[in-house]
């Protein structure tokens, strides 16, 4: 019976490398897969203030991120229709009352993206 002919160490660790490249690439890889709903900056601030608050309104939202109605709608509507974000529209008195909390879908998309720019951190640093 024939022996298997072993591998030289070089072709061992050249092996090792090349499947550390292909890992390091998916990694790197995953930049590009960052959710660009939550990525703009905007909805981004929307988003985390609402992560750490069980509701904010329109008006609490526009001071905290000192953004004009038009700016803090168009990007509020962004997130509802990807569900991230429920609006809810009554009135106090005469007055109209617009109030947004984050939905479960929202919070873990949210979730995956901290992770993944966590990542993206740690292999610019090279830890």
């Amino acid at each position: 019976m024939r022996q298997p002919k072993l591998k030289s160490k070089s072709t061992v660790h050249e092996n090792v490398r090349s499947a550390a490249r292909v890992i390091a690439a998916q990694k790197e890889a995953s930049a590009a897969e960052l959710d660009p709903v939550i990525h703009e900056r905007m909805r981004l601030g929307i988003i985390s203030a609402l992560a750490v608050r069980d509701a904010l309104t329109f008006s609490e939202l526009k001071r905290l991120l000192e953004a004009t109605d038009g700016n803090l709608s168009v990007h509020a509507r962004k997130l509802e229709d990807a569900n991230y974000v429920v609006c809810t529209k009554s009135f106090e008195g005469r007055v109209p009352r617009t109030e947004y909390r984050i939905t479960s879908q929202g919070r873990k998309a949210l979730e995956r993206y901290l992770d993944q720019m966590e990542q993206i951190i740690h292999q610019t640093r090279g830890n």
